[in-house]
């Protein structure tokens, strides 16, 4: 392996990779699925341009952002950069990834949401011919890079020096292709999937006992570091589905609120500074829940809040494993799961309320 392209020597690309100095300073958020793709562009591009930063992870903090900076992002609102660019030097932030994982970071960090965006429609198409774009007219985060700079720099024949190493991966890449593809004549077929399994028998033996629940936290991001606050309970969504009970408490934080709580539970800071105190909440859920319920969650993150509010539930169980064993092959997020079996109709406010009424959209699904 080379250790500076991180590719196998055979497809390394770093004879054909320049150095190309500027006045702008580029951070690259890559999302951490992505950092494993073999054939990503993201640090071809921070090999080549000095003043590029390559950071990977999923939550960000303005901090990191730096001095003057833009976001390249469409969407409403979004100023064409290669014909109206920015007056003097900026910050690029480029978030990569898919489109699906760029949408996930943009979303779910108000800082990046905050800065003046820019976008552009490529004037060429793309020659990534290796990996395949959803639509003909987008482009590898390199070759959004080359477009950019160019109109930021006044100089879009210099940066298309970044085209040197994309060209030489890819077509090392297919020669690679080719090779194994002459080797392989006889393919072997792939090992059966094991069977799915059935849905749990408590699911099914216990459904007037079912209660569904949602916690949602007063939660610091990642990058907030060791000293942040613990997170804690300020919304519990429990919905039984039998009745069609619901209880929902909005709980008033007692650390300090996070910047990104209220995005994230969708409850403003108002809302949120009015609830419930703590220990009145939890005895309204201990008063709603009975000794012979099934409470079922997504994970363990909303049980576990609740649990370190001092609040005890019945028999617990995990809904997203069930899913995984049920289905037998990925299922993404609870709400993109709950979309996919039918139409979702919020059981109280919030986002707690939201997923309340997915997890019951599952049950419901799964009863028949």
């Amino acid at each position: 392996m080379c250790a500076r392209c991180r590719r196998p020597q055979s497809v390394c690309y770093c004879a054909a990779l320049p150095t190309l100095e500027t006045t702008t300073r580029i951070v690259i958020l890559q999302h951490p699925r992505e950092k494993e793709k073999p054939i990503g562009t993201a640090r071809m591009a921070s090999l080549c341009l000095p003043r590029a930063e390559l950071h990977v992870g999923l939550r960000w903090d303005a901090s990191l952002l730096g001095d003057h900076p833009i976001l390249l992002y469409p969407g409403p609102g979004a100023k064409d950069i290669l014909t109206e660019p920015p007056v003097g030097p900026v910050t690029l932030i480029v978030v990569d990834g898919t489109w699906s994982q760029a949408k996930t970071v943009v979303r779910d960090n108000p800082a990046l949401q905050a800065l003046p965006r820019y976008a552009f429609h490529a004037p060429e198409p793309s020659i990534y011919r290796i990996r395949k774009e959803p639509k003909a007219e987008y482009c590898s985060t390199l070759e959004a890079l080359m477009h950019v700079l160019g109109a930021l720099e006044g100089d879009a024949a210099k940066f298309r020096a970044l085209l040197a190493p994309m060209n030489a991966m890819i077509e090392a890449q297919l020669a690679a292709q080719a090779g194994s593809a002459r080797r392989d004549t006889v393919r072997q077929p792939k090992p059966p999937r094991p069977p799915k399994r059935p849905l749990p028998a408590d699911v099914i033996a216990r459904r007037a006992d079912l209660v569904v629940l949602a916690g949602e936290a007063n939660a610091w991001p990642y990058a907030a570091g060791a000293q942040s606050p613990r997170d804690e309970l300020v919304h519990v969504v429990a919905h039984r589905l039998a009745t069609g009970e619901t209880l929902s408490r909005v709980i008033a934080p007692e650390r300090a609120l996070s910047p990104t709580t209220t995005f994230h539970a969708r409850l403003s800071e108002e809302r949120l500074r009015a609830g419930s105190a703590r220990g009145a909440a939890i005895a309204d859920l201990a008063a709603f829940l009975r000794p012979t319920d099934l409470v079922c969650t997504w994970g363990h993150y909303g049980a576990q809040l609740v649990a370190e509010s001092g609040g005890a539930l019945p028999p617990r169980i995990d809904l997203r494993a069930a899913a995984y064993a049920h289905t037998n092959k990925k299922i993404g997020a609870l709400e993109d799961y709950a979309r996919s079996l039918g139409d979702v109709t919020p059981v109280a406010e919030g986002r707690g309320g939201h997923r309340a009424a997915c997890l019951a959209r599952i049950l419901t699904s799964w009863l028949g």
